[in-house]
């Protein structure tokens, strides 16, 4: 999921990006084909370059090097609201067929970063086909990287769909693990795994401790 979801990132981008996977992603991203990646966090930190994997948005490594440390309205007044996140990385609680959002407290970055990349683990408790709550709208939500596979939106239906699958699974498993009917693209991606190089870095350098990494 960190591999697939980094890959998603494109240099020089400007990333707004909370603590979990998508940190782990974005900074995988960073060290690999993204080193110009301008990582953004909502306790203040702009341009972070961490040394070592943060485990909060109060981390103090995040600070050392970064381009300008501020307060947080200020993040989301001069940069999430004026328009310059383009890649808004989030979790979620649940997620719908619509890309709908249940998470808590990402409804700034959903309304006006570019565009939303969501990471969670498939499971219909995870996956409805509506959330019980929309903390967050679903318009710009571009894909959903799950343990599984790769939803994006459908732009005639405004649904998610079956874009990509991991190696060794079947589309019938990602199904089990929604609570709609999933289409699929006429043509699926299947994604290439991990590289060597990318398994080294996210185990040996990024993260050794295994905060997030199960195995």
């Amino acid at each position: 999921m960190a591999v697939v979801a980094a890959r998603e990132l494109a240099d020089g981008e400007v990333v707004f990006v909370g603590i979990g996977l998508p940190n782990l992603a974005c900074n995988l991203a960073r060290r690999t084909h993204a080193p110009r990646l301008m990582l953004i966090y909502e306790s203040g930190a702009v341009g972070a370059t961490p040394s070592r994997l943060p485990v909060s948005i109060g981390d103090p490594a995040l600070v050392t090097g970064s381009l300008m440390v501020c307060g947080m309205a200020d993040v989301f007044q001069l940069f999430l609201q004026n328009g310059r996140i383009e890649v808004g990385f989030l979790g979620g609680a649940q997620v719908d067929r619509h890309g709908n959002i249940n998470t808590g407290g990402a409804a700034e970055i959903a309304i006006h970063a570019h565009r939303i990349l969501i990471v969670s683990k498939l499971s219909r408790r995870a996956f409805p086909e509506q959330v019980d709550f929309v903390t967050s709208p679903g318009q710009r939500v571009a894909k959903v990287i799950t343990d599984k596979g790769v939803l994006e939106r459908d732009e005639a239906s405004g649904d998610l769909v079956l874009a990509g699958l991991y190696p060794g699974i079947e589309a019938t498993e990602v199904r089990a693990g929604v609570g709609w009917k999933l289409e699929s693209r006429a043509r699926l991606n299947r994604l290439d795994p991990p590289t060597t190089a990318e398994l080294q870095l996210l185990r040996e350098v990024l993260d050794p401790q295994r905060l997030y990494l199960k195995s």
